[in-house]
């Protein structure tokens, strides 16, 4: 596929792909899942550092990416402001460790 017919299935401009590929702009999750819908494989297939040992870590991000409703979450997430996002993760801890409610006051009171 050439980059032209990538650009328009993604909604971008050519010069964006281009960007993408030589590493001068940063890519988006949910632009990276555009990409690979466009191109019919899958996300990982379009990741180098799986290649490597030094990306395990990222290993461990993409399956948690495949936990239903993950993309959903990270996509809403993108669009709230920075003080809501802050907010959402806070409220996410005090729900997964019921000792960082307390923490986090403590934290206030120092």
């Amino acid at each position: 596929m050439s980059q032209e017919a990538l650009a328009e299935q993604c909604g971008v401009s050519f010069q964006q792909i281009q960007k993408y590929e030589n590493g001068a702009n940063r890519i988006s999750f949910s632009r990276l899942v555009q990409i690979a819908r466009a191109l019919r494989c899958r996300v990982v297939d379009l990741m180098d550092v799986l290649d490597t040992p030094a990306g395990e870590g990222d290993v461990d991000l993409l399956s948690r990416m495949r936990t239903p409703g993950a993309l959903e979450l990270l996509t809403a997430f993108e669009r709230l402001p920075q003080e809501a996002r802050s907010s959402l993760v806070n409220l996410l801890r005090v729900m997964t460790d019921p000792d960082a409610g307390q923490k986090s006051r403590q934290k206030e009171l120092a």
